[in-house]
């Protein structure tokens, strides 16, 4: 069996472009992201009350601030290393 590879040492080995573990990572966590968020926004949209439908809220806007980390995290590790410093 593999052994699991660490995001850090996916990240220390170059760029994104010539590890496919890496944009396999980022592929299933834009997955498990986007079935949260739909839940999320489901959640919300039958909310009966404002205390429920706020806390779905935050959920969505949390999911949807992870998605945009995830790019950023994904473009900085696609980037070659001398635009990096």
């Amino acid at each position: 069996m593999a052994r699991a590879v660490s995001v850090e040492e996916l990240l220390a080995r170059g760029p994104m472009d010539e590890q496919p573990e890496l944009r396999l990572l980022f592929h299933r966590l834009n997955n498990q992201l986007g079935i949260i968020l739909a839940h999320a926004e489901l959640l919300e949209s039958k909310a009966t009350d404002d205390m429920h439908r706020a806390r779905a809220a935050q959920v969505v806007s949390s999911t949807l601030e992870a998605m945009g980390t995830v790019q950023k995290i994904r473009r900085a590790s696609a980037a070659p290393l001398d635009s990096q410093s």
